[in-house]
Order: C-alpha cells, then sequence, then structure tokens
C-alpha cells in the first residue's frame, strides 16, 4: 500500500507540466545555441564581407583580397557530390524497398550506410589521398575532392531516401498496378513524385554537410589559390581555406569573413530547399 501511494504523490496533470516544461526547456536552449553561434559568428565576420571579398582574388595566401577563388571551388566539389551522391543513394533505396524487399541484402546495405555515416571525416580524406589521388591517379583535384564528398553524402541521402520511399502508402503502388502499370511505371510516375520531398530533403541534408566540410578534402583537393578551370585543377573550397587562415594564423579576420559566407551559403540553401519543397507538396496536394 505504501508503494502504492508512493507512486500517486506526483498526479498526471503535473507530471504532464513537467515533462511540458522540460521539453519547452530544452527546445529553447537548443535555439539558443543556435543563435549564439550564429549571431557570434556573423557578429565578426559581416564587417568584412562586401563585394570585393567576395569578388576579388585572394593576396598573400589569403591574408587580404578576397576569396572568389574559393567560392568556386566550393561549388565545383559540392556539385560534383550531388551528381554522384544522389542517383547511387536513391537508386540504392529505390532497389532497397521496393526489389529486395527484408533480406541479407537489404540488412548488409543499411549496415554499409550506418557504418559510412559515423567514419570520422579526415578518415574519409586519407582514403581519398591514397584512392583518387594516387591509385587512381586523378591527382590533387577538384574532382578528387568532390568522390571524396559524394560518398561522404551517400550515407545520408541514401537512409533519408529509403524511409521516405518506404513511407509511401501501399495503396498507391496497389492503384497504379491496377490501372496496368509496370512496376517501373509504378516507381517512375507514382512512387518517386510523391516520395520527392523527402528525398530533397535528404539531398540538402547531404548538401549542407559535404559544402562545410575542411578535413575531407584537405588531402585530396590540393588547397590552390589559383582560379580553378576544370573540375582536374585543384583549389581550395571555404571550409579549408577557413581552416588554414585561423590555423596558421594568416588572418583571423579574413578567417571570421569566410565563415561568415558559408554560414550564409548554408542558410541560403535550407531556406530555398524548404520554401521549393513546401511548393511542391501544395502543388502535389492541389492547394
Amino acid at each position: 500500500m505504501r508503494g502504492l501511494k508512493s507512486q500517486k504523490i506526483i498526479s498526471p496533470k503535473t507530471s504532464q507540466k513537467i515533462m511540458n516544461a522540460i521539453f519547452i526547456i530544452s527546445g529553447i536552449i537548443t535555439i539558443l545555441i543556435l543563435v549564439l553561434i550564429l549571431g557570434y559568428i556573423l557578429i565578426m565576420g559581416l564587417p568584412v564581407v562586401n563585394l570585393e571579398f567576395i569578388f576579388a582574388n585572394p593576396i598573400d595566401s589569403g591574408a587580404s583580397g578576397g576569396i572568389f577563388q574559393m567560392i568556386v571551388s566550393s561549388i565545383y566539389v559540392t556539385l560534383i557530390a550531388g551528381i554522384v551522391a544522389t542517383p547511387l543513394g536513391v537508386g540504392a533505396a529505390v532497389y532497397l524497398v521496393e526489389y529486395a524487399g527484408e533480406g541479407k541484402i537489404t540488412k548488409l546495405t543499411r549496415f554499409g550506410a550506418e557504418t559510412l555515416a559515423s567514419i570520422p571525416s579526415i578518415v574519409y580524406g586519407l582514403f581519398g589521398l591514397a584512392f583518387f589521388v594516387v591509385a587512381i591517379g586523378l591527382g590533387w583535384s577538384l574532382l578528387s575532392g568532390g568522390l571524396v564528398l559524394a560518398i561522404m553524402a551517400l550515407p545520408t541521402i541514401f537512409q533519408v531516401s529509403e524511409v521516405t520511399i518506404s513511407s509511401i502508402p501501399s495503396s498507391y503502388r496497389e492503384g497504379s498496378y491496377g490501372l496496368g502499370a509496370t512496376k517501373w511505371q509504378t516507381i517512375y510516375r507514382v512512387v518517386l513524385p510523391a516520395a520527392i520531398p523527402g528525398i530533397v530533403t535528404g539531398v540538402i541534408l547531404g548538401m549542407t554537410r559535404v559544402i562545410s566540410e575542411a578535413a575531407a578534402v584537405m588531402f585530396a583537393v590540393g588547397s590552390s589559390l589559383s582560379m580553378p578551370l576544370s573540375i582536374f585543377d585543384p583549389g581550395r573550397p571555404l571550409p579549408l581555406h577557413l581552416y588554414i587562415l585561423a590555423t596558421e594564423g594568416i588572418s583571423l579576420e579574413n578567417a571570421y569573413g569566410t565563415a561568415a559566407v558559408l554560414v550564409i551559403i548554408v542558410l541560403v540553401l535550407t531556406f530555398v530547399s524548404n520554401y521549393l519543397v513546401d511548393k511542391y507538396q501544395r502543388k502535389i496536394m492541389g492547394r
């Protein structure tokens, strides 16, 4: 009896209020941490950012001048990563959900994706140096760096795409089969269009991760300050440039400016992708 009484010391309403308060406080703390980090970087970096800083060439290893070559290098490696990782990740997700079913291959693929997602980025960089730069002979280039980043983005795109595709109601597929569509026609015309918002979210998550990576491309991209004219030229993406400016004491002021530009790019990508996904969802729902 005493045990039962002690369990009823806190009423259900009180416990509900306590948990609500804990959850609200947790959310507020998370938002505050984000605001503090972004606010500090933007406050320190925005005074440096102007048109000259964005479009000028770096001078004295980045101690002065701009970051235009670094922006171009970041665009190159991010596009390469997206072009390579997106079809592979989405294709693997479609195969597992629509064709493979639950079996050894599915379990092995999921285990591989989880393992890839947990590998430190510096290990990816060392692999890129040994495999893409040396073994294949691509050398220090934007292509080598982009392929390393593609491998990094692959598990994120695959996992999000798999969850999204598997969540599509089976009634969609059954209705398509009832109209005489083949399996591929059902996937191409019914399943994938319904899963596009989730797939795009996975791609954006993968791209926002790789565009901010320095360690993964450090050993593969070459760290050149020259303007890259093709994907076979070396380059220096923004995160790597930021790392070099800060760690080698070249210019802390320009390091904050580079960080602010990188944060703005990530924020713009996130907001634009969310807007387009929301617009697409409204369109397919007839709103």
